[in-house]
């Protein structure tokens, strides 16, 4: 584990960290948010009744093109070529939530962990807009990176103890 904050200079002051000596290695995040809500929000989101049209198709383009723009909107992420992002939602009935998985990839000198949550997250966003008509009560949770690959720091996996 890293002891120093790597977006501090020697004073103190913000800086985009510098990677051009970093090696170009293919790198990979995965990432998660969940959005709970109303049971009959949840039918009529998976059953297509909503009358703004395929809500969940929306969120999975918000959540693509969220990942495009994360240096837009996180003053010292570096702008990457993303090579594949993949949005996945999935409605869970049980616990009346959508679960929303984001997956970027690259081949570069930087992860992209804040891509893959930026997806995640904008993915959750865009459900809670397109549905706030009906369920304003909606709660976006357990917003994470389960998974990176590659890079200097190798592979890292979510266990069941980290918070």
């Amino acid at each position: 584990m890293a002891n120093e904050l790597t977006h501090l200079d020697e004073k103190g002051q913000a800086r985009m960290v510098d990677v051009s000596a970093k090696d170009h290695t293919e790198r990979e995040a995965r990432a998660m948010a969940v959005i709970n809500m109303l049971p009959q929000t949840l039918a009529m989101i998976a059953q297509g009744k909503h009358k703004k049209g395929d809500v969940l198709a929306t969120a999975r383009i918000a959540g693509i093109m969220a990942a495009k723009r994360t240096p837009d909107i996180i003053p010292m992420c570096h702008p990457l070529l993303l090579t594949s992002v993949k949005v996945e939602l999935t409605p869970n009935f049980e616990n009346n939530s959508v679960e929303i998985i984001a997956i970027c990839k690259l081949v570069g000198q930087t992860g992209v962990e804040m891509e893959a949550l930026t997806a995640a997250t904008a993915a959750a966003l865009t459900l809670y807009d397109m549905c706030k008509a009906v369920d304003k009560g909606m709660v976006i949770d357990q917003v994470q990176l389960l998974e990176k690959k590659g890079g200097k720091s190798g592979h890292w996996l979510r266990t069941g103890d980290q918070v």
